[in-house]
């Protein structure tokens, strides 16, 4: 188990690494963009791969976040009243009725490393942990805007993201923390915890480029 973990972890590292070099490089940076939707799904396999006992109870909360998802983010695009006025660009790949696909699995994916790196925090309130869970996610947000801005992931009416956005991205995140805390997975190892603190170095440094 402890090889797999490693071996895991050194894919993550791997590919964020090999994606910033994509993205500093501007004659590599359309064929990275175009590799987005791969490296998301990527990221979800070594997700699934680490998660100890893939049974029915971890399908129900794959899917219900994937569909979650999706739904704020069509609730979003199409009504503005979560997050603002925005709406997708190219880069996420296969959209169904204007929302990515992959936005939905880049929910599942930080909602469950969120939520695996509170379980294996201190904090033993579940209320601290979900809102705690969802102020990184928050934070996380912030680094992810301006990257998402300038390689059209999506973009904004008013051109920056509002506070809106933030806002909601902290209640939606919570909403699915404690979809998490309900579903009590057993302890985890540290695989998404640490993709979860690469995504942090990865767009921080996106943002100095």
């Amino acid at each position: 188990m402890l090889k797999n973990t490693t071996v895991s972890l050194i894919v993550i590292i791997l590919f964020h690494v090999v994606g910033l070099i994509g993205f500093f490089v501007p004659t590599l940076t359309p064929l990275f963009l175009r590799l987005v939707p791969f490296h998301l799904l990527l990221m979800l396999c070594v997700v699934l791969y680490n998660h100890y006992r893939l049974d029915e109870k971890f399908l129900g909360f794959l899917i219900l976040i994937f569909i979650g998802g999706i739904a704020a983010e069509w609730i979003g695009v199409h009504k503005h009243w979560l997050f603002g006025d925005y709406h997708y660009g190219p880069t996420l790949g296969i959209k169904v009725l204007d929302i990515p696909l992959m936005i939905g699995v880049n929910w599942f994916t930080l909602v469950y490393a969120t939520g695996v790196l509170m379980q294996r925090s201190r904090l033993r309130s579940m209320l601290a942990r979900v809102l705690v869970g969802a102020a990184i996610l928050v934070l996380l947000d912030v680094l992810i805007e301006p990257v998402a801005i300038k390689f059209d992931y999506w973009s904004w009416a008013d051109k920056v993201p509002p506070l809106k956005n933030y806002l909601c991205w902290f209640g939606v995140s919570a909403l699915f923390l404690w979809a998490f805390e309900t579903f009590k997975f057993k302890p985890q190892n540290i695989v998404a915890p640490v993709l979860l603190g690469v995504e942090f170095v990865f767009f921080g440094l996106l943002n100095l480029s």
